[in-house]
């Protein structure tokens, strides 16, 4: 296999981003639980239909970047959904990068370990496309050097606005930045991906449930 003939697609979550929408579709649309599994062959798939010229397409490199309180500040269900979802970061080959989390000053840090991690696997040729999971328009000039690198980037976001005033959304700076972009909430009014859209979920273990 010639290296032109396999594309190296790279994801990095903003994982309280990533957390919210899951949060929300679960609990309040009952769709089950988003699952990392589907969501990355969503993103493989995505990208073979964006690049041309390749015969293959494969996630070979993913990071999670999220705060985390210590356990005596965190009560009982957040620490059993923290260790589940740590299980399946696992299980789905996704690099769990936890920084710390002030009660006081809150999640701080991690868009800057994310455009870290993202930029050092960028430049070290390890990856031909970045996907970056969030909507976070701070990540503007992250997307514009690594395509200054050769790198394209898909931007994955969700689209929603919750009961509870959560609403997940791209910044458009963020939008208008990126190579391509994924809006995972589309595709469950898409004719095409109606079918791809519910097999991204599946039945919620024990520890997601309210």
């Amino acid at each position: 296999m010639s290296e032109k003939s396999f594309c190296r697609i790279g994801v990095f979550y903003d994982g309280s981003y990533f957390t919210i929408a899951q949060n929300y579709l679960y609990h309040n649309r009952k769709l089950g639980w988003l699952d990392f599994q589907p969501f990355h062959l969503l993103i493989e798939n995505t990208v073979r239909t964006q690049e041309q010229g390749y015969t293959h397409y494969k996630i070979v490199y993913a990071a999670w970047f999220q705060g985390l309180f210590s356990s005596p500040k965190a009560d009982e269900r957040q620490l059993r959904n923290e260790r589940n979802r740590y299980h399946d970061l696992m299980h789905a080959g996704v690099e769990p990068k936890y920084l710390p989390m002030s009660q006081s000053l809150g999640e701080k840090g991690t868009d800057v370990a994310l455009a870290v991690d993202a930029l050092q696997i960028g430049l070290d040729k390890k990856i031909d496309i970045a996907a970056l999971v969030t909507g976070d328009g701070d990540f503007v000039p992250l997307v514009r050097t690594l395509m200054k690198q050769g790198v394209r980037v898909v931007a994955a976001y969700f689209e929603y606005s919750g009961k509870d005033g959560n609403r997940g959304f791209i910044n458009e700076r963020l939008r208008g930045a990126a190579n391509y972009e994924l809006n995972v909430s589309g595709l469950e009014t898409s004719k095409d991906f109606k079918v791809a859209f519910k097999g991204l979920f599946r039945r919620p273990d024990e520890w997601a449930q309210p």
